[in-house]
């Protein structure tokens, strides 16, 4: 991989919800494992291993806020969940690609980049953190 993809959690992904932004922490975590995995060349072995600890993970955290949605009687959980499968067909289309090719390639981690980490990072931007504000105001009416 030749891209520079230095993926961290920072402000900018903070949603204010302890449990949803721990679990992002996490998932950054291990997608940043991912991208070192391709980045120095490993083998398509690890690189398989290392998507199936990301996919791991990413199944997890999608059940938790699922959860969390359907708790609080969040409106949008429809929408919120067809965005979930996006990622997780996104995911199957990475292990496609690494069983096609020797392992990862520079079209590999363009695929990363956009279908990954700029997902990944607009998706807690704008969905997750709607949901974050949601179970708050509904927690915390008074403050609202």
């Amino acid at each position: 991989m030749t891209y520079d993809l230095n993926i961290t959690f920072d402000d900018n992904l903070v949603t204010g919800n302890e449990t949803i932004d721990t679990q992002h922490k996490e998932l950054i975590d291990r997608i940043q494992n991912f991208v070192t995995a391709c980045q120095n060349g490993d083998s398509k072995v690890k690189a398989i291993k290392m998507l199936d600890y990301l996919d791991e993970y990413t199944d997890f955290h999608f059940k938790e806020e699922e959860k969390l949605q359907e708790k609080s009687g969040y409106p949008e959980r429809e929408k919120h969940y067809e965005k979930h499968e996006e990622f997780r067909k996104t995911i199957q289309e990475l292990y496609e690609y690494l069983q096609e090719y020797e392992g990862p390639t520079d079209r590999f981690s363009e695929l990363v980049q956009k279908n990954v980490i700029d997902w990944l990072f607009g998706h807690i931007k704008t969905y997750d953190r709607s949901v974050a504000k949601f179970i708050f105001m509904k927690q915390n009416p008074d403050q609202c």
